[in-house]
């Protein structure tokens, strides 16, 4: 099981960077819960969050958080701002390890393929305390500037926030072999098979493919198609 622990930056009395008409802080929320939703359909992923809400853990308490977690990998969620700015950039501590520049080489890359035609600022880094003060490899994206007309009218578009969250997970699954969870038709398709070799219908551990929350529901779907299922809690 890999625990990745996502930050969303800034919140509550911290608004972040604003311009014309958004809140960095609102974004970040947004996009690290599109992360989150996505990597649920990965196998042995815990998702960890810093806040799921509009609140304000100072930047200590993001990293202790981390820590205390044990979080395999960290990677916290921003959005930039200047006048003449434009386009996506990384951050990793200023001394990092090995294993913290591959992390930020994958994620860098997905991410920024995942958007498209975006100025590419470059792999940086940066004496950052979320960054300083985590034990596990960690990195930071800037995604888009929020007061640049161009990066903001995609910032503006839900669908463009969708990729910015899919690249963040396409790193996840290129640097981790991440695999996804069975679907019910491949549920379906294995029982048949094993059905068809031997004639007897076998019983589908529904929880063994599935999210948990899901099972039931999966469950009753399989029973109505004909199969013998149960539950699997653990």
């Amino acid at each position: 099981m890999v625990k990745l622990f996502l930050d969303a930056g800034h919140g509550g009395k911290d608004s972040g960077a604003v311009g014309l008409g958004l809140k960095e802080k609102d974004l970040t929320l947004k996009i690290v819960k599109k992360i989150g939703v996505l990597l649920g359909d990965y196998d042995d992923v815990q998702v960890l969050y810093s806040r799921t809400g509009d609140t304000y853990p100072t930047l200590s308490e993001r990293a202790a958080m981390a820590n205390k977690a044990k979080a395999d990998y960290f990677v916290s969620v921003h959005i930039n701002a200047t006048p003449s700015g434009t386009g996506f950039e990384t951050f990793a501590y200023n001394s990092v390890s090995s294993k913290t520049v591959a992390y930020q080489n994958v994620m860098h890359g997905e991410i920024k393929k995942a958007m498209g035609n975006v100025r590419d600022r470059g792999k940086k880094r940066g004496n950052l305390a979320v960054l300083r003060e985590t034990c596990m490899p960690a990195i930071l994206t800037e995604n888009l500037f929020i007061d640049n007309p161009g990066d903001n009218k995609l910032l503006k578009q839900d669908s463009f926030l969708d990729k910015v969250a899919q690249g963040h997970v396409n790193g996840f699954v290129k640097m981790l072999g991440l695999k996804k969870k069975a679907t019910v038709k491949q549920m379906e398709t294995k029982t048949a098979a094993k059905q068809k070799s031997d004639g007897k219908l076998h019983k589908v551990q529904v929880g063994a493919f599935s999210d948990p929350k899901n099972a039931e529901k999966l469950a009753e779907e399989l029973k109505k198609k004909g199969y013998n299922t149960y539950i699997v809690k653990e």
